[in-house]
């Protein structure tokens, strides 16, 4: 239950905007530009703090960034690490997954490379309450839809 101080600071919420954007590359060109001049926010100032908080990720890791635009022309974000399947990719070295999972193998991991990127997505917003464990285990779930064989050790 929200408390009276709380209910009267809110701000009025104009739209919820879910953008893909690679790491330490918004630019105020398409898709940044025009999904945030609709709502006539500043580009710039997104830019710049976008950029400045995906500083430690490699340039064109696709970040997933979720934008709150407010009535009053004033913005939240909040930035995702990128998505496990991306992460998979990576790591298995392929350019897509399988085209039939189950019947066709389109590469293998070991279990040391999953409890790696569920190490790192333990940190996003969704995941932090999630035990290592139930996040290992969802990956490896991912990686079977994708075609990726997940092995104890790589012969």
């Amino acid at each position: 239950m929200s408390t009276l101080k709380e209910i009267l600071t809110r701000r009025p919420v104009a739209a919820t905007i879910r953008l893909t954007v690679p790491a330490g590359g918004a630019r105020p060109a398409p898709p940044v530009g025009p999904a945030l001049g609709q709502y006539r926010l500043n580009l710039m100032a997104f830019c710049k703090d976008f950029n400045a908080r995906t500083q430690k990720y490699k340039p064109d890791t696709p970040m997933a960034v979720t934008i709150t635009a407010f009535k009053d022309n004033t913005f939240e974000f909040i930035v995702k690490s990128p998505s496990v399947t991306w992460y998979l990719k990576k790591a298995a070295g392929i350019e897509s997954g399988s085209s039939r999972p189950g019947h066709i193998v389109a590469s293998s991991l070991t279990l040391k490379h999953i409890y790696e990127i569920a190490k790192v997505k333990q940190s996003d917003p969704y995941c932090q309450y999630m035990s290592l464990e139930a996040i290992t285990k969802s990956i490896i779930g991912t990686a079977n839809t994708m075609g990726i064989k997940v092995v104890k050790e790589l012969d």
